[in-house]
């Protein structure tokens, strides 16, 4: 027996750990127990389409301060105390300014008001409620100016009133210029060189927004812009009118330095980065370059048209 028992209870204590045993605390059934549905892949911070979606949204928001259009055409909003002011001053075509019932007016505020007022524009104070859907992001900061839709000559109309004029023709086209700021400084450019008009595509091309009428600094009021469905058909119709389609290129066959601009001339103007389509540059007479220092691979589109404009004008002052 004493035999057995020792047996026993050194099976016993061949089969037993050493140390004290440590339960799970729950861990192993909390880990078994359901977790709700995989939430979307843009709520995962760090799934890179909610950092897609982020940045999405800051630009929106972004370009509805500055201004916003509607959907059908018709009126654009301009928001923001800053925007709203800087168009006053520009003297952007408004009528109606939209000031909340309850803003705390500071000096822009009070400065929009009395621009406003002396101008002849309606000042209409309105709630909260109507100033949001202005703004579908709420950034109005309390004030908003009602801009009329732009008026677009007839590129027909342009060429004619061009022809008419007494000095040669002297037009832009622009191609695959997107951004409203450069068709603003380029509207400027051909104003102060005496050009007649700026020309560009109903599609793929800035508009002529609050951006663009403020970047002219009030030319725009004074320049026509007229708009075509088919850039390269209104080209070629220029041309039958004598006009000299001439393209801008780094790497033209023609240097600015020797080109004649005296005569009737259309500068045709494409974007820094795709430059111009390969139909409007197969459709222009000559490509021009503008010589710069090897060090600058280019210059901006705006810059670029009113380097050519300021040498033709000069031409034209000396034939």
């Amino acid at each position: 027996m004493a035999g057995n028992s020792q047996r026993r209870g050194a099976v016993r204590k061949s089969g037993t750990k050493k140390g004290q045993t440590v339960g799970s605390g729950g861990q192993r059934r909390r880990g078994l127990e359901a977790r709700g549905a995989t939430p979307k892949a843009e709520d995962r911070t760090y799934h890179a389409a909610h950092k897609k979606a982020k940045a999405a949204a800051k630009a929106s928001t972004g370009r509805a301060r500055t201004h916003r259009k509607s959907e059908e055409g018709g009126p654009e909003y301009v928001v923001g105390r800053n925007p709203v002011v800087e168009c006053l001053r520009a003297e952007v075509p408004a009528t109606a300014l939209y000031v909340m019932t309850t803003i705390n007016a500071d000096e822009r505020v009070k400065e929009a008001v009395q621009t406003a007022g002396d101008r002849g524009i309606s000042i209409l104070e309105v709630g909260k409620p109507e100033l949001d859907r202005m703004s579908p992001n709420g950034l109005h900061q309390g004030i908003a100016l009602q801009v009329p839709e732009y008026q677009y000559a007839h590129p027909s109309d342009l060429m004619a009133d061009a022809l008419a004029s007494h000095n040669a023709p002297l037009l832009v086209a622009l191609d695959n210029i997107t951004d409203p700021r450069n068709l603003g400084a380029v509207i400027r450019s051909v104003a102060a060189f005496g050009g007649h008009g700026v020309l560009i595509p109903q599609r793929r091309s800035a508009g002529m927004t609050a951006v663009a009428w403020r970047t002219s600094a009030g030319a725009a009021a004074r320049l026509p812009v007229a708009t075509t469905a088919n850039l390269n058909r209104t080209l070629l119709d220029w041309a039958k009118h004598g006009a000299q389609i001439v393209g801008l290129d780094a790497g033209g066959d023609v240097s600015l330095d020797t080109y004649d601009g005296t005569g009737p001339v259309v500068i045709v103007v494409g974007s820094e980065g795709k430059g111009l389509s390969r139909l409007v540059r197969e459709n222009c007479d000559s490509i021009l370059s503008i010589p710069i220092a090897s060090k600058v691979e280019s210059l901006n589109a705006s810059v670029a048209a009113g380097v050519v404009l300021s040498e033709f004008a000069r031409q034209r002052r000396l034939a």
